[in-house]
């Protein structure tokens, strides 16, 4: 009887090892790293990186917003310059013209018309403002204003051969076109 007895606790243990296995299989094995909570020190090392990475964000808009309002600045005191500039066009025009006639006049009158022209040169340059259009230029459509054509045999092809008012511009920008007279063009 004795091996009946064993034979049927081998046959228990054999029931219950399998029970708790089938039991094992079907709750899902939790892993060290999901049972266990950060410790203080990890929690704290996130929150940092959260922070530093937002102090990041932050700085950047900053140096972005900067850098924004720089450009702004420059462009209104580029807008105010120009405008400035127009009124003074007009002047510079007439000097121009009484530079170009200026046959017969006495010495002085001469000398005093070129030191007028030399500071008002002298202004524009201080105000970054730039004169162009000179004869012999190549006409570029969107520095010059052709108003009538020529053909002249001494000159290239689309190149400025009379100039009635000079063009200005700050930078890039242009405060007004030159009205020129190209010569050679098709």
């Amino acid at each position: 009887m004795a091996k009946k007895d064993d034979t049927k606790t081998e046959k228990k243990d054999k029931a219950l090892e399998n029970e708790e296995t089938v039991k094992a299989e079907e709750t899902p094995r939790e892993t060290p790293e999901e049972t266990k909570e950060p410790t203080e020190e990890e929690r704290l090392t996130e929150e940092l990186a959260k922070q530093k990475e937002s102090y990041m964000r932050l700085a950047a808009e900053y140096d972005n917003y900067r850098k924004r309002t720089q450009q702004e600045k420059l462009g209104i005191y580029d807008d105010a310059t120009a405008k400035a500039v127009e009124g003074l066009l007009p002047m510079a025009d007439a000097l121009q013209m009484a530079m170009q006639n200026m046959e017969n006049v006495p010495e002085e009158f001469a000398k005093g018309m070129e030191m007028i022209q030399t500071q008002f040169k002298t202004a524009m340059d201080k105000l970054k403002v730039q004169s162009f259009g000179e004869i012999g230029d190549e006409f570029d459509p969107n520095l010059h204003n052709a108003i009538s054509k020529v053909e002249n045999e001494d000159l290239g092809e689309n190149c400025l051969s009379m100039i009635y008012q000079k063009g200005f511009k700050i930078g890039d920008r242009i405060i007004r076109h030159a009205m020129v007279q190209v010569a050679n063009c098709d």
